[in-house]
């Protein structure tokens, strides 16, 4: 194993932990990844099914295919292999997927319903909803299709009756956004509980999408 690929694998693993003590995985609940390499093939880095945070060492991840599902490790890939696969082709720009089963998206899921524009920082997701992905089974093609048709044009969404997903260039941002987005959820649920909360139109979102693009930590010219 090179040093990059260590790192990388250490990555995946920080990530996992901290979604752990954010309390947005409990247990062996949720998986993460990020693309990768390997012998000259495609791929990704993929925590393995049934392990918890506490347990996970980056040796333990395993490494599948892009092209035909192939996985290397000492353990089996993660039961929702799939839809991470399926992300990383639909979406060439993305470089880690996460998937959690965060307690207040999780719940919204549960309702049926989606993340509105009911406030600004939905925007972050890339639009002007989160959108919710209908039940399909954990692991199966059925729900690969519809993540990735889903994460076509947002960088988030929600599993009905399941949880929520996240993607990004970056591990980093991927779990930033995790946060953001199950805090969002937290605040909707909050509101609804006095009544349906106004909405912010498209134009709005699109002009708060314009204005995050340009967001961020920039030195003054000296």
């Amino acid at each position: 194993m090179s040093e990059t690929e260590a790192q990388a694998r250490a990555g995946v693993v920080a990530v996992v932990r901290r979604l752990d003590a954010l309390g947005l995985n409990r247990g062996s609940t949720g998986n993460a990844s990020l693309r990768w390499p390997h012998g000259g093939r495609d791929g990704m880095l993929i925590t393995p099914t049934g392990m918890g945070a506490e347990e996970l060492a980056p040796e333990d991840l395993c490494w599948v295919a892009a092209d035909d599902g192939a996985a290397l490790g000492r353990w089996q890939p993660s039961s929702e292999w799939q839809f991470h696969q399926a992300v990383y082709r639909a979406r060439p720009d993305v470089g880690a997927v996460l998937h959690t089963h965060a307690v207040h998206a999780t719940a919204l899921g549960c309702l049926g319903r989606r993340l509105p524009a009911f406030h600004y920082m939905v925007a972050l997701a890339g639009g002007d909803d989160v959108p919710l992905v209908p039940y399909h089974t954990f692991g199966t093609t059925a729900l690969s299709a519809a993540v990735a048709q889903a994460l076509a044009d947002r960088d988030a969404c929600l599993l009905a009756q399941h949880g929520l997903v996240s993607c990004a260039d970056t591990l980093a941002r991927a779990l930033k956004l995790m946060v953001e987005v199950e805090n969002l959820c937290q605040t909707y649920l909050l509101a609804l509980a006095a009544g349906e909360p106004a909405l912010l139109d498209v134009a709005e979102m699109e002009r708060v999408r314009a204005k995050f693009s340009r967001y961020g930590r920039k030195r003054l010219a000296e």
